[in-house]
């Protein structure tokens, strides 16, 4: 059982073309609220990251956005969505600070920041660099090329079956908050016995 209070949440500065996109990020951010989750994202107020964040602080939820320098403009912050803005020098801050101040990850369709933040968190997951839940929200199989070439992988010993378990994957809100909150992992060592 995992103790989670704050969930970072990668998703598209856009919409997307399928409005299940939109209707999902302002899923989570309802559902978020009802379980008194507070959110860690990229800032603000585009794209399903504005709607996500829109949709838990209008509800009175507790958004964090971190927002890199070159993006604290006018047009990026043309509604106010967070709780607090936490301004860092760039791109590699943005992540270490919304890392650090999360419980659990998920990632929402998106392009490829979202795919690098991701990937990046899986990473470290495998490295053994964090023991936190990385799970992905697969509205409408938006993931479903992704996950059959991560299965791909596996199978031509690339990538360790454990790792591929512990990977949270739902294409509903609440089935997906659920699995965060009971979720538990053994992974082997990546980097082998040690010596």
């Amino acid at each position: 059982m995992n103790t989670i209070k704050t969930l970072a949440v990668f998703c598209g500065s856009s919409e997307g073309r399928d409005g299940i996109y939109a209707q999902g990020a302002q899923e989570l951010g309802k559902a978020m609220h009802e379980k008194q989750l507070s959110l860690v994202y990229g800032g603000g107020n585009r794209g399903l990251m504005g709607l996500l964040a829109e949709s838990l602080h209008t509800l009175g939820g507790s958004v964090i956005g971190v927002l890199p320098e070159a993006l604290n403009r006018a047009d990026v912050r043309l509604r106010k969505v967070e709780s607090q803005l936490i301004i860092v020098p760039g791109m590699h801050e943005r992540k270490a600070r919304m890392y650090e101040l999360a419980d659990a990850f998920v990632a929402l369709p998106g392009g490829i920041g979202t795919f690098e933040e991701f990937f990046e968190v899986y990473t470290w997951l495998q490295l053994g660099y964090h023991h936190k839940p990385v799970a992905l929200l697969n509205l409408g199989g938006f993931y479903d090329s992704l996950l059959s070439f991560l299965h791909q992988s596996a199978r031509e010993g690339f990538i360790q079956s454990e790792l591929l378990s512990a990977l949270i994957v739902e294409s509903e809100v609440e089935a997906l908050l659920a699995r965060l909150e009971n979720w538990e992992a053994k992974l082997p060592d990546k980097l082998g016995p040690h010596q």
